[in-house]
């Protein structure tokens, strides 16, 4: 196998992601209308499917690199594309009922989706801050594009014009920061970063502002992208303006490619200066923690109230990263994996029970669903328990892990903080269990009846929501995964 071949048969995913996301788009233009959408949707699906095959079946145990070092084939990479092909092709199947609805069941929506999931996956396999920063843009400009593909919706654009200006702030941020790196190391390739951050030394005081300020720019950026306080004011706007089904979206896999973000800037070129960018998470990740609790507690909209969780979840997430160590990163990426499959349930349930003329994005549509529909109401309390961190859930485990972390890099009064705070986000997601099993029940749709699409969804939200609980005997297996992975990647 020549070089060329070997380094296209790494990025081979990601190659085949794009080129199906462009094969889709073109297929349009010669499928009959009235089957054009569903055959794009299906062939979406299939897509993300079969790169998840590709990326399991050449799974290595070692790094591998391509493209002059632009790129890097490791097992952290490759679990998570494979989070983010399967919690996209979950939420593109929740949403296609949704999307026939509101006339957004379109080829051009599930190409710009297949084009992020694209992005996502060139940030979690980027060697280089090009390649990271490429990947970054690709997965936010189609981001923006689907909030935006909801035009009967002046919410919908009002949400991708905020996060637009608010986004490519950011970038703006993250650029200047990833500048600064570049003129103080004279390299983009992070391994490079790293080795010159490391023998900087006492004899480079000189440079030591300006490598700060660096960090500083970069930390910053990485809080607006992640929705961390006090740079999250487009989140709640953004989940509430955008279609249910894209907010499923948002809520979901960008978190993971969130995660390789940090782990590849942070982790990967900047571990070195720990100590700085630990100072700065410990106050993202506390306020954070504390305005997400607080704030949704006094929301009546759903959405808005699974945003301000979001900033919470982002705020534990930032825990793990904070506590410096293989075990604290391995915390944050089991954490991270297991937010993202509640989130995407949570979205699958509020787009299960919409119709076309009836948004169930309020509180008060809960009240009551026990009556109306068992199987329903027993699956919001598996994943309200969850969310909550009540054992014997998965998100138990994963909030135990991360503050284990903590205590173990000696922060036991963050470990603290966390978990009063964790206590006092019990209460909206108890809130919730409350409504439905001992209020008096709503007028709501019947979202029970025996359609193909249903039962699809059904059959998918039934296994997504029970995951959290059948992981528990291989809970043990799957930290030990992440642990791995974790120290694979720590060099």
């Amino acid at each position: 196998m020549t070089l060329q071949s070997l380094q296209t048969a790494l990025a081979l995913p990601e190659i085949f992601v794009a080129s199906m996301a462009s094969a889709i788009l073109l297929l349009g233009l010669f499928i009959n209308q009235d089957r054009n959408d569903i055959v794009c949707f299906w062939l979406s699906v299939f897509t993300l499917l079969a790169t998840c095959v590709l990326i399991v079946s050449d799974f290595s145990a070692q790094s591998a690199f391509a493209f002059n070092g632009l790129f890097v084939d490791d097992p952290m990479g490759d679990l998570l594309k494979v989070a983010i092909c399967l919690l996209s092709a979950t939420i593109f199947i929740y949403s296609r009922q949704y999307n026939q609805d509101r006339n957004i069941f379109k080829n051009e929506y599930y190409v710009l989706g297949l084009f992020a999931v694209c992005g996502m996956m060139v940030m979690a396999s980027a060697n280089h801050l090009l390649t990271l920063y490429l990947g970054l843009e690709l997965m936010s400009l189609c981001l923006y594009s689907m909030i935006a593909f909801f035009r009967d919706d002046k919410l919908a654009v009002e949400a991708a014009m905020k996060y637009f200006v608010l986004g490519a702030l950011a970038s703006s941020v993250l650029l200047y920061g990833m500048s600064l790196l570049y003129g103080l190391t004279g390299s983009l390739e992070l391994a490079v970063i790293s080795s010159v951050v490391a023998n900087m030394g006492q004899d480079n005081l000189a440079l030591a502002p300006a490598l700060s300020l660096a960090v500083v720019f970069i930390v910053v950026a990485l809080a607006f992208k992640i929705g961390a306080v006090p740079f999250h004011m487009w989140i709640p706007d953004v989940y509430h303006g955008a279609a249910t089904s894209t907010t499923a979206f948002i809520g979901a896999a960008p978190k993971i490619a969130a995660f390789a973000l940090v782990m590849r800037l942070l982790v990967g070129g900047l571990e070195d200066l720990h100590e700085q960018w630990q100072q700065m998470l410990i106050i993202l990740a506390l306020l954070s923690v504390a305005v997400g609790n607080v704030i949704a507690i006094a929301q009546d909209n759903l959405k808005r109230m699974l945003a301000y969780s979001t900033i919470s979840h982002m705020g534990f997430f930032l825990f793990g990263i904070l506590a410096g160590s293989a075990a604290g990163y391995s915390a944050s990426l089991f954490y991270i994996l297991i937010y993202a499959t509640m989130s995407c349930a949570a979205f699958g349930l509020i787009l299960y029970w919409s119709t076309k003329d009836f948004e169930s994005d309020q509180l008060n549509d809960l009240k009551g669903l026990s009556k109306r529909s068992p199987w329903t109401a027993l699956l919001f309390l598996i994943l309200m328990f969850s969310m909550a961190g009540v054992p014997p859930t998965a998100g138990f485990f994963a909030k135990l892990s991360v503050i284990q972390a903590l205590i173990d890099a000696h922060l036991e009064w963050v470990a603290i903080v966390a978990v009063v705070l964790a206590v006092i986000g019990a209460y909206y997601y108890l809130r919730i269990i409350k409504l439905i099993y001992f209020d008096a029940p709503q007028t709501m749709p019947e979202a029970d009846a025996p359609t193909p699409v249903q039962s699809d969804r059904k059959i998918v939200l039934a296994i997504n929501v029970i995951i959290i609980i059948a992981i528990l005997p291989w809970i043990g297996t799957l930290i030990t995964l992440c642990n791995r992975v974790i120290k694979q990647f720590v060099y």
